[in-house]
C-alpha cells in the first residue's frame, strides 16, 4: 500500500502513519472480507485525496472552483470526500479546471 507523501503525519494517539499501516496490514491478513473492501474504499478515497491536492497546489479554494466550474461549493467538497462515484466528464472538467490532466490505464 503506498500514501501520499505528506501522510506520514502524526495521528491521533500520538501514533505515526506507519503504525497505521502495520495495523492494517495485520487486519487484511486475519479478515480477507475486511482486505477486499478496505483496498476498494482506499482507493475512492485516494481519488478524493489526489483532486483536493491539485486544487490546493494550482492555489483554488473549494469556493473559487465551484465558480470556474459554474456548480456550488458543496458539489466540489462531494467529489473530493467521496468520490467513489465521479462521472468521466466530472474528473476531466475538474482536473482541467485546475490546470492538470488525467490519465487514465487499466491494469
Amino acid at each position: 500500500m503506498h500514501w501520499p507523501n505528506n501522510a506520514r503525519k502524526i495521528i491521533s494517539g500520538g501514533k505515526t502513519m506507519d503504525d497505521l499501516q502495520r495495523a492494517i496490514a495485520r487486519r487484511k491478513n486475519n479478515d480477507p472480507e475486511f482486505a477486499k473492501t478496505f483496498d476498494k474504499g482506499y482507493e475512492e478515497f485516494k481519488i478524493g485525496v489526489m483532486l483536493k491536492e491539485a486544487r490546493q497546489s494550482a492555489g483554488l479554494t473549494q469556493e473559487a472552483l465551484a465558480e470556474k466550474l459554474k456548480t456550488k461549493k458543496s458539489a466540489i467538497s462531494r467529489i473530493e470526500n467521496h468520490a467513489d462515484d465521479i462521472r468521466l466528464s466530472t474528473l476531466y472538467n475538474y482536473a482541467e479546471a485546475v490546470g492538470k490532466k488525467i490519465q487514465l490505464s487499466i491494469q
